[in-house]
């Protein structure tokens, strides 16, 4: 097993790390230690798909580890999220940000499902769909988002400019969602 896919193994690891950290309230700044511990999970990301690239490392099996691991700490720590009334509502009780989290977690699961399904279909055609850049853009933004809403819980000053961010996350995640249909409406 070759560097790149070690890294998409290890952030797969990552993800009960830092769920079990979101809930432990008992330690103080826990969500902060989340945050910490999902952006490093997070730079896997972006690590191993360089490694694999720069020294030719590419293979079917750390393609497939990769988007796994992506979408399972994304999904996962966003779910997390969605359990907490402060990391979307702040502690204000700010309704419009709660029903953005609801809505705006809702719609990032669904492009997920809709990209893995389109993907499952190219693969059954025997065509590969590679990832695009507004879809690595797309992730960016949603984990920059993420890191906000997390540390917004312990430093309130952070919350608004997280909301924002997750809106902007979210657009991005539609824009990029319907761009990868568009592009691949040959696949159907």
């Amino acid at each position: 097993m070759n560097l790149p896919n070690k890294l998409s193994l290890t952030r797969i690891v990552m993800v009960p790390i830092a769920v079990a950290l979101f809930y432990m309230t008992f330690i103080p700044y826990n969500y902060i230690i989340c945050a910490g511990v999902f952006a490093i999970a997070s730079f896997t990301d972006f690590l191993d798909g360089y490694i694999a690239r720069k020294y030719n490392l590419v293979t079917d099996l750390g393609k497939f580890l990769d988007a796994i691991a992506d979408k399972v700490l994304v999904l996962a720590v966003l779910t997390v999220m969605l359990t907490n009334p402060l990391v979307f509502a702040g502690t204000f009780g700010f309704t419009f940000g709660a029903l953005a989290g609801g809505i705006g977690v809702t719609i990032i699961v669904a492009r997920e499902l809709v990209v893995c399904f389109l993907r499952m279909i190219a693969a059954g055609k025997g065509k590969v769909l590679a990832a695009e850049n507004v879809g690595k853009i797309k992730t960016f933004a949603t984990d920059f988002a993420m890191l906000f809403l997390l540390v917004a819980v312990h430093f309130n000053v952070l919350y608004i400019p997280g909301i924002v961010l997750f809106l902007i996350s979210v657009a991005l995640t539609v824009y990029s969602g319907v761009y990868y249909l568009v592009k691949n409406r040959d696949v159907f």
